[in-house]
């Protein structure tokens, strides 16, 4: 192989490697080029999911106020609980006392 031959058939190899080169890289940017309809798409999704996590921050905080209020209330009505039954207990003693005092005094007294 003489002079020449070896320089024409370095610059076709050279040639060859760039063209493959070029349509490997054309291959990668087709396939993974993202169109404007799929950002649009992820955009849009993006919003909803924003919304949905305000919606769910909105009914949690609900839901704790609600569960506060809920919770004081029970607790008010087991101190009006506990203030019923110890009123009916004192009742329930001086009816007693009451009764043992009408025994000792005697069916007609």
């Amino acid at each position: 192989m003489n002079r020449t031959e070896f320089i024409i058939t370095t610059a076709i190899i050279l040639f060859v490697a760039f063209a493959m080169g070029w349509f490997a890289n054309w291959l990668v940017h087709r396939f993974t080029r993202v169109r404007a309809s799929d950002v649009n798409e992820l955009d849009r999704m993006a919003r909803e999911l924003h919304e949905a996590e305000e919606t769910r921050d909105q009914a949690i905080t609900y839901l704790q106020q609600r569960e506060a209020e809920l919770t004081n209330q029970l607790s008010q009505t087991e101190a009006e609980l506990r203030a019923a039954m110890d009123g009916l207990r004192d009742a329930r003693a001086e009816a007693e006392e009451m009764h043992a005092f009408m025994s000792r005094r005697g069916p007609g007294g």
